[in-house]
């Protein structure tokens, strides 16, 4: 299955975009991990199929109601992943 890396910029943290990613995710049944950046950017990587990842990068580019997103790039990523499910990392 692919997997994408999702890298989401704007005002996405401190609004609930992790939860908002998580719930969004574990709905289309995707496995996989979002997280806060250090220069306050979202990261999510996301395994699942392509119908799946392309609503996912549907709902990052709208965003929780309090955020306000600015890009989304999304990339192919090359490496596996252990995660079954989808998950917040602190």
């Amino acid at each position: 299955m692919p997997i994408k890396r999702f890298l989401v910029q704007g005002l996405v943290q401190g609004v609930g975009f992790r939860y908002f990613v998580l719930q969004a995710a574990r709905g289309l049944g995707l496995a996989g991990f979002v997280r806060n950046l250090p220069d306050g950017a979202v990261e999510a990587v996301a395994r699942g199929n392509e119908d799946s990842l392309t609503s996912l990068e549907s709902q990052l580019r709208k965003g929780p109601a309090l955020s306000r997103v600015d890009s989304v790039s999304v990339e192919n990523h090359a490496s596996e992943m252990k995660e079954r499910d989808f998950s917040i990392r602190h």
